[in-house]
């Protein structure tokens, strides 16, 4: 439920200003108060409604909030794969690789979603093999809304022009290069490229949509 609703909040149709009242979810949805209230106090901490009593007010996205969302997002992969470049990672190479065959795979069959969770899952094994227990409760605290906002794009794009996701599956198979090399420079200019990219695509889907 509370993924649902995030979706809807991020993607513009339940739009900045919307009442959320506990009793109309917990009638749309079927369930108790007591989780619908659960799932307002995630929204809230996530900055996507402010809390009201007996309910929220839909607050959305900015253009600056998805800016610091990919900010911290940079931040995260620039120091964990600095960290990994210091020593071979073969076991999480064949893992990367992997995932991005499984984005090809969801690619040629129209799957975005199976498109989207492959590419949060390509960042997620990079912070996990970090071994940094701060940098994944950090990671956690955002992984939600990055995959909201990665399922939302790659729906668009596949709709639009599925052409355009072939680029992306290349800037990840360039990070694995940049990874093999242990070239810190190379490395972060990589990361920086890949997540420049993307903060463009999602700034753009997001807001237009909104």
């Amino acid at each position: 439920m509370v993924s649902k609703l995030r979706i809807q909040i991020m993607s513009g149709e339940l739009k900045k200003g919307t009442i959320l009242s506990e009793n109309q979810l917990s009638a749309e949805f079927g369930m108790s108060r007591s989780p619908i209230r659960e799932a307002l106090r995630i929204l809230s901490n996530e900055g996507l409604i402010d809390l009201q009593r007996m309910g929220a007010v839909v607050i959305g996205l900015t253009t600056r909030d998805l800016n610091e969302l990919y900010d911290v997002r940079l931040l995260l992969e620039h120091f964990v794969l600095e960290r990994l470049s210091e020593v071979n990672h073969d076991s999480l190479i064949k893992k990367l690789e992997q995932s991005i065959d499984q984005m090809k795979m969801a690619a040629k069959y129209d799957d975005y979603v199976e498109f989207a969770y492959q590419d949060l899952r390509f960042h997620e094994l990079v912070i996990i093999e970090a071994d940094h227990k701060r940098i994944l409760k950090l990671w956690e605290s955002i992984r939600e809304i990055i995959l909201a906002a990665l399922l939302i794009t790659t729906e668009k794009r596949f709709r639009d022009d599925k052409a355009a996701v072939l680029p992306l599956i290349k800037q990840h198979h360039e990070m694995i290069k940049a990874l093999k090399s242990q070239n810190t420079e190379r490395i972060q200019d990589e990361v920086k490229r890949h997540f420049e990219d993307t903060r463009n695509t999602i700034t753009a889907s997001l807001l237009n949509e909104a």
